[in-house]
């Protein structure tokens, strides 16, 4: 913020958010945290910047893709090129 910004976001993979972080995150100039489900959010740590998005179709669709032998590297392009 200080450099300009005029909103600031921020994501993790593993959100174990442990000690003091949520009071961090709260007081912080962060305006959203993206986080995944790939471990349980507790609800303590389920303050309003925090959006917990569930990787389990992700995951399931490369599960589906091994089994039948297929290449997994077209999730991730569709996923975060908007080609779905």
């Amino acid at each position: 913020m200080d450099a300009g910004a005029i909103e600031v976001y921020a994501s993790c993979t593993h959100p174990v958010l442990s000690g003091p972080a949520i009071e961090r995150i709260a007081n912080s100039a962060i305006k959203q945290l993206v986080v995944t489900d790939s471990i349980q959010l507790p609800p303590e740590k389920q303050i309003d910047k925090v959006k917990q998005i569930s990787v389990g179709p992700l995951i399931g669709d490369a599960i589906k893709r091994i089994h039948e032998n297929k290449p997994v590297s077209p999730l991730f392009h569709n996923r975060f090129h908007g080609n779905e």
